[in-house]
């Protein structure tokens, strides 16, 4: 017993949560991989490859929440340099060799491990703001330089994904100015922000349904723009088809991952029982959460849900309880990234929102993203054993007090020392 306390500490509330996806995750995956076990004639591979990857995310999550959450401050030093060097490098070889999969230059092979750097910038940005926000606060909110080394660090990161992956950085920036919002940085300035970004919104839509095909084909860098138009149509189409004229190939992901849903009913067809598993491009990773639905019904989707939701809920009371800023902004950040892409994958999955290539996190099918989003926890979790400490020492010191007005013998001997909790919150002591 004491072995495993030794090992899953912080909050038992966030382990819970980490172990649920993740068995959710293997149970979905070994199910909904039925088209990588028919393609490489291998039953196991799929899910075995898929446990291993969860099995090291695990140990990921052990040793990262090991580490004092005052050390990830020093992460952006050297993540943030190579995110960018990467995620230039990897546009450019894109345009150069035109060497990409599923039309987007978003992954990079190194020593035979393939890898999105974009996963790492996500990383860099979450923890540099959350310090930005930390060491800029005054007492009337955030200083106004800290909107401005924000937008410089996000801003250079979201444009270099945007090109090959759109949803990414809007999610990334979204993520960034919720934080913005919880970091008190000026009202006057995020709308300010949030004006301009709706009028260049506005024109680049314009611009995009409205620009011939060849165009996009003959520019360097909007080979995507082809995709954006096509899905911003197709989701806006609302012209209603009779089933006799229904074309299911024209928009096969969109049609199976309905009828997934629809073909459903509370309790569900039961786990491996998916029937469009089989017909579903990228049903193990982008449009899992269909597939949840479908073998475990309303009743697993809303659990799903309920998971992400409470996963937000307890990282705001790690926050609440955190007497320095850096640490409650890197927990609001990364649960609000973690959270936002789970919505943003879900909606894509019933039919909310256009189609983009986003994971449902811990849950789909993945190599860079589990390991990332399982860092994520351990930073989490990291934070939450600081908290739990905190509170520790703060009990100690009231009983302290309370011995001493009530005039006790000898009450520092007793407790063994001085009060603690205002030097444990200096980082000092923490371990």
């Amino acid at each position: 017993m004491d072995l495993l306390k030794n090992i899953f500490k912080g909050d038992k509330v966030i382990w819970i949560i980490f172990l649920c996806l993740c068995l959710i995750s293997i149970v979905e995956v070994f199910s909904a991989a039925s088209t990588l076990t028919y393609k490489s004639g291998d039953h196991w591979g799929p899910i075995t490859q898929h446990s291993i990857i969860l099995m090291i995310g695990a140990l990921v999550v052990v040793l990262m929440h090991n580490i004092r959450y005052r050390w990830f401050q020093v992460f952006p030093v050297f993540l943030y340099p190579i995110s960018i060097v990467l995620l230039a490098f990897v546009t450019l070889m894109g345009i150069i060799t035109g060497d990409r999969i599923n039309g987007a230059a978003r992954w990079m092979t190194f020593m035979g491990l393939q890898f999105q750097p974009s996963e790492l910038a996500k990383m860099a940005v979450i923890i540099a703001v959350s310090f930005i926000l930390s060491k800029r606060q005054d007492e009337d909110g955030a200083n106004p330089k800290a909107f401005k080394y924000i937008m410089l660090v996000a801003g250079l990161v979201i444009l270099l994904i945007a090109p090959e992956n759109l949803s990414t950085a809007m999610l990334l920036f979204g993520v960034v100015f919720l934080m913005m919002c919880i970091g008190r940085v000026s009202s006057k300035k995020l709308l300010m922000l949030t004006g301009t970004l709706i009028l260049l919104a506005t024109l680049a839509i314009t611009v995009i349904l409205f620009t011939p095909v060849k165009t996009f084909r003959t520019t360097p860098g909007l080979h995507r723009a082809e995709t954006w138009q096509n899905r911003i149509k197709e989701f806006f189409d609302n012209e209603e088809v009779p089933a006799a004229k229904f074309d299911i190939d024209k928009d096969a992901q969109i049609a199976h991952a309905r009828i997934a849903i629809a073909t459903s009913n509370v309790v569900g067809k039961g786990p491996g029982n998916s029937v469009q598993r089989d017909f579903l491009s990228q049903a193990f990773s982008d449009f899992i959460f269909a597939i949840v639905i479908e073998e475990m019904g309303l009743i697993g989707g809303i659990f799903v849900v309920f998971l992400y939701l409470w996963l937000l809920m307890r990282a705001g009371r790690i926050a609440q309880k955190c007497e320095r800023t850096f640490p409650a902004f890197l927990v609001m950040g990364i649960a609000l990234l973690l959270v936002s892409q789970a919505i943003l994958n879900m909606m894509v999955a019933v039919g909310l929102f256009p189609v983009t290539g986003q994971p449902l996190p811990l849950i789909s099918k993945g190599g860079t993203s589990t390991l990332i989003n399982c860092a994520y926890i351990g930073m989490i979790l990291s934070v939450s054993r600081y908290t739990a400490q905190l509170e520790e020492q703060k009990e100690h010191d009231a009983q302290l007090q309370l011995q001493i007005t009530t005039g006790a013998e000898n009450p520092v001997g007793q407790l063994g020392a001085e009060p603690t909790a205002e030097v444990l919150n200096s980082d000092e002591k923490f371990e």
